[in-house]
């Protein structure tokens, strides 16, 4: 009966890990919890969110983004303006400092897919490349969470 549950969790385990986000590693940065959110059919745009923490003694910024999911990628920024919610791109790169850990998430700092070629589809991976000034380039997929999912209901 033990030998049994040890294999029933080991099996569990395996088919949970096939549907998680996985996390990255480029020089000092790591890149953790990648994920979007399920779109309808006719949307234009998404959001990808994610965890970028600089273990190294010297900033680093997020400068591009680039996808084959969508016409355009840009890191944007939500925040109060007055009374008014505002988005708009981050112009000269998001800095991750040394030491600092920023979490691109819904209402704040997020990658913005636009003119998106398909809808994202829930359990699907989007790919995209994040390019850092000094750190270079990576691929990554975000993991595609249900429609109005929030942080920290990524499966991860």
């Amino acid at each position: 009966m033990l030998i049994r549950r040890a294999v029933l969790a080991a099996a569990l385990a395996v088919l949970a890990t096939s549907a998680q986000a996985q996390d990255y590693k480029l020089g000092s940065l790591e890149i953790s919890q990648p994920w979007s959110r399920a779109t309808p059919p006719s949307a234009q745009s998404a959001g990808g969110f994610l965890v970028i923490t600089n273990k190294g003694t010297t900033a680093d910024r997020l400068i591009a983004v680039k996808s084959a999911a969508s016409d355009k990628a840009e890191v944007h920024e939500m925040k109060m303006d007055g009374n008014v919610m505002r988005m708009r791109e981050v112009e000269k790169g998001l800095e991750i400092a040394p030491g600092a850990t920023v979490e691109l998430k819904p209402g704040g700092y997020h990658i913005m897919f636009m003119g998106l070629k398909a809808p994202f589809a829930k359990d699907a991976k989007v790919p995209a490349t994040l390019v850092f000034e000094k750190a270079g380039s990576i691929d990554i997929d975000l993991l595609v969470q249900a429609m109005g999912a929030q942080p920290g209901q990524a499966k991860h």
